[in-house]
C-alpha cells in the first residue's frame, strides 16, 4: 500500500488529537496521535510550536505501508522516525518546512507502522530502539 501524507487545511488544534504514552529505546514520551486518514493528512501542518507536554505526532497506520511526507505549511522543522510493524525504527530524516511548491517529499524507507515527528534536534534514538505505545487517551 502506498499513500502520500500532504494536503491543504485549516490549522489543527493539537485537542482534536488523542494523545498517547509512548516508549523510544529509554525514553518516554507524551504525544499527540493522527489515527485516521484526515488527521494523517493534517498533522502538525499549521502549528508554530508544540503545547507544553507534548513532545511530537505518532502516526498510527492500520496495516504497515510505505508513505512520503511533505511538510507543505509546516512551521517548524521537524525529525521523522519510521517504525516497522515490529516497532522497529528502520530510519530517520530531517524535515525543513515548506511554503513553495512543490515541496520535497520524504519517503518511509520501507514499510512502516508508525511515524513520530518530534521538533528536529530534540531527541535522539539509536538503531534497534524499538516503539512501544503504553496508553492512548481519546482527543479532549
Amino acid at each position: 500500500m502506498t499513500g502520500v501524507v500532504a494536503c491543504a487545511a485549516p490549522p489543527p488544534t493539537l485537542g482534536d488529537f488523542g494523545t498517547a504514552q509512548i516508549e523510544v529505546g529509554e525514553q518516554r514520551l507524551t504525544v499527540a496521535v493522527a489515527e485516521t486518514s484526515s488527521q494523517r493528512s493534517q498533522g502538525l501542518r499549521g502549528v508554530g510550536a508544540l503545547p507544553v507536554g507534548i513532545d511530537g505526532m505518532l502516526f498510527a497506520f492500520g496495516e504497515p505501508a510505505t508513505t512520503t511526507f511533505g511538510m507543505r505549511d509546516t512551521l517548524i522543522a521537524l525529525e521523522i522516525w519510521w517504525f516497522d510493524g515490529e516497532g522497529r525504527l528502520l530510519g530517520s530524516a530531517d524535515m525543513e518546512p515548506c511554503s513553495a511548491t512543490p515541496c520535497t517529499g520524504y519517503a518511509s524507507p520501507g514499510e512502516i507502522a508508525w511515524a513520530l515527528e518530534t521538533p528536529s534536534g530534540e531527541l535522539h534514538f539509536a538503531p534497534g530502539d524499538t516503539l512501544r505505545v503504553i496508553e492512548v487517551s481519546a482527543p479532549s
